[in-house]
C-alpha cells in the first residue's frame, strides 16, 4: 500500500534534493517547471501562499511526488481558497513526478480526500490530457471520492522539430520564408548582425554561470519595448515580478535549463528570446526587440536563426507558450491545449456557486471563446 508524507516547510525538501531529482529523471516529458530548482525559488518568493508537497512511497521506496498549493484568488464571488499545481500561468503544463503517474495520482488523491481541508475548490490546471495524463488525473480523482470537471484551460503553440533543417523550413509556406528573408537583408542593411545562444550546462558540470551580463541585455530590451508598459506585470523588465525572475534565472543556470538568445546589430542587442530547456525540450518564457528595429521585425529574424541553431542541437520540440497564436501560426507544427480537473466540496457554498457557474458555460457559453481569451 502506498505511504504519503506531506511537507509543508521549504527547509524540509533540501533532504529530498536527490530523491527529487531521481524521480525528474523519470518522468515522462519532464520539464524545468517540475523541478526542485524552481519550486524551491517560487516558494521563496510567494510566501503569502501556502505549500503542500506529497510525497508518495510503497514498500519504504519514493515513487512520485506530487507539488501542490493554496492560492486565494479574487473571483465574482469573493476570494477562494484554490489547491492546485505550482505553476501560476509560467508554463503550459505541469504533473506527478515520477515514473508512475497513475499510482502517485491515486495515492495522493486518497490523501487528499482523508486529510482536513483547507481550501475551497481542487483545482488542478495545466493538464497535458492528451500526451503525457491521458485520463489518469480523471481517473485518480473519481477513485478518491472526488467529482472532477474537465475543461479547457489554455491553447498554446509548439514547434516539432526535424533530424534536419531543410525539412522543417521546406514545410513553411513560401511566402513567409521569402518575408523571413526580406527581414533579414533589412537587418543587415542596418549594421553587422550576430546571433549569440547561451546555455550554460549547469553546476554539476561546472558551468553554472548566469551570465547576468546577457540577462540584463534582455531585460534592456523588454524595458525599451511595449513590455515596459504591460499592464500584467510578468515581463523581464516589470517590477512585479523581476526579483523573482532573476532568483528563478540563477537557480535554472546552475540546473543547467537557461537557454538564452540574442541578437545583435554592431554589437548592440536588438531583440531577445529567454527560454528554458530540458533534454532537448524548450520552453519559450519571454521574448521582445527593440522598437528602433520594428520595420527589420528582428524579432522574426532571431526566431529563424534560433529554430535553425536548435535542430543543429538535436533539440525536439519548442513550446511557444500560450498567447499571440496568430503572430506564433507561421512556425507552429501544431496547437495544443491544457485542462483543468476541478472539484468542488458539497460543502463550501462558493464553490457550489462556481460549479453552477462552470456548468452554465459549458451548456450555454462557449467554450472556445473561453479559451482564446484566457489564452490572449
Amino acid at each position: 500500500m502506498a505511504e504519503v508524507i506531506e511537507i509543508r516547510e521549504l527547509e524540509r525538501l533540501a533532504s529530498y534534493r536527490l530523491v527529487w531529482q531521481a524521480l525528474l529523471n523519470q518522468t515522462i516529458d519532464a520539464t524545468f517547471f517540475q523541478s526542485l530548482d524552481w519550486l524551491e525559488t517560487f516558494w521563496r518568493h510567494h510566501p503569502e501562499q501556502r505549500f503542500r508537497v506529497l510525497m508518495v512511497g510503497s514498500g519504504g521506496e519514493p515513487i512520485g511526488i506530487v507539488p501542490l498549493v493554496v492560492v486565494t484568488e479574487k473571483t465574482g464571488i469573493g476570494p477562494v481558497r484554490f489547491l492546485t499545481y505550482p505553476l501560476q500561468d509560467w508554463g503550459s503544463f505541469y504533473g506527478p513526478i515520477g515514473p508512475n503517474p497513475a499510482a502517485t495520482l491515486a495515492a495522493a488523491m486518497g490523501y487528499l480526500r482523508r486529510a482536513r481541508r483547507d481550501w475551497d475548490v481542487l483545482d488542478l490546471r495545466w493538464i497535458d490530457r492528451d500526451r503525457t495524463d491521458r485520463g489518469r488525473t480523471k481517473l485518480a480523482m473519481r477513485s478518491a471520492g472526488f467529482c472532477p470537471h474537465e475543461q479547457p484551460w489554455m491553447r498554446g503553440a509548439v514547434v516539432d522539430l526535424p533530424q534536419n533543417w531543410r525539412d522543417y523550413w521546406q514545410s513553411r509556406r513560401r511566402a513567409w520564408r521569402t518575408n523571413v528573408d526580406r527581414c533579414r537583408r533589412r537587418l543587415e542593411a542596418e549594421g553587422r548582425v550576430a546571433y549569440l545562444r547561451c546555455r550554460p550546462e549547469g553546476i554539476a558540470l561546472g558551468d553554472g554561470d548566469p551570465r547576468w551580463d546577457l540577462y540584463d541585455q534582455c531585460v534592456a530590451v523588454a524595458e525599451r519595448s511595449w513590455q515596459s508598459r504591460s499592464a500584467a506585470g510578468n515581463t523581464l523588465s516589470s517590477a512585479e515580478v523581476s526579483e523573482f525572475l532573476r532568483g528563478v534565472h540563477a537557480a535554472a543556470a546552475r540546473a543547467g535549463a537557461v537557454d538564452l538568445n540574442l541578437l545583435l546589430v554592431d554589437g548592440s542587442p536588438c531583440a531577445f528570446v529567454y527560454n528554458y530547456h530540458r533534454e532537448g525540450r524548450v520552453f519559450g518564457l519571454r521574448k521582445g526587440f527593440d522598437p528602433a528595429f520594428r520595420a527589420a521585425s528582428p524579432g522574426v529574424v532571431l526566431d529563424r536563426l534560433m529554430f535553425e541553431d536548435a535542430v543543429r542541437r538535436g533539440d525536439i520540440r519548442y513550446d511557444l507558450g500560450v498567447g499571440s497564436l496568430e503572430v506564433k501560426r507561421p512556425w507552429i507544427t501544431r496547437e495544443v491545449t491544457s485542462y483543468r480537473m476541478t472539484h468542488f466540496p458539497c460543502t463550501a457554498a462558493r464553490a457550489q456557486i462556481l460549479r453552477l457557474k462552470r456548468w452554465c458555460q459549458a451548456h450555454f457559453g462557449d467554450t472556445d471563446a473561453l479559451v482564446a481569451w484566457r489564452s490572449a
